[in-house]
């Protein structure tokens, strides 16, 4: 008779399950989170064609809102998907982590609705910024603590953790420092599209040898 006939599984089977466990229930909340940010687009509305483009025009803030928000969905997903492909153990710690990283994912739609609204721009703007932020730093802590903890499969390349912690530490600081320069113009926006070029020579840097 088996282990899997007594109903006995191995412990690193069982580690193995509950990591995909919630990977997989991490990916169903993100495709939740990505199709309510789609159900918050405003309907453009016309009986010609000049008054439908008229209209999509009105709401060109809410599209660009969207865009914003779906490519940060997405590339936080991906970051996630790289690492937690070279997880093979859990513990309380990384679900609590996950559980708030889920929880801000989930929001990013209202933030987003929320950032595209009319008036107090730098309440708005602040509001969506944090939000980022913190989902930034809650990854950050998250990588970290996989990888200390020894939930990591062996082998796996250390530049991979070290590209995650650098990404995750540049998007918090661009994130956070858009808030007051968001009271100062209006083109605090270009804090976040700085990002990528600053994410390449913090990872040069990172991985310099000491």
């Amino acid at each position: 008779m088996g282990l899997r006939d007594t109903g006995l599984v191995p412990a690193d089977e069982g580690e193995a399950a509950a990591v995909q466990r919630q990977q997989l229930f991490t990916d169903a909340v993100v495709a939740i989170a990505i199709t309510l940010l789609a159900l918050g687009l405003p309907v453009p509305q016309g009986r010609t064609n000049a008054d439908l483009l008229s209209s999509a025009g009105e709401h060109w803030d809410d599209y660009l809102a969207f865009g914003i928000s779906f490519v940060v969905i997405f590339l936080r997903w991906s970051g996630h998907h790289r690492v937690f492909r070279h997880v093979v153990g859990t513990d309380r710690v990384v679900g609590v982590l996950t559980a708030c990283w889920l929880f801000l994912m989930v929001l990013t739609p209202f933030a987003t609705e929320v950032l595209s609204g009319d008036g107090a721009f730098q309440a708005r703007f602040g509001f969506y910024a944090f939000i980022q932020a913190a989902l930034s730093l809650i990854f950050l802590a998250l990588v970290r603590h996989v990888k200390r903890a020894g939930h990591v499969r062996d082998g796996t390349p250390v530049r991979m953790f070290r590209h995650a912690v650098s990404g995750s530490a540049v998007t918090a600081v661009a994130f956070l420092v858009s808030i007051p320069v968001a009271f100062v113009t209006q083109w605090a926006f270009a804090c976040w599209a700085a990002i990528p070029l600053f994410v390449r020579p913090v990872r040069r840097l990172w991985s310099r040898p000491v």
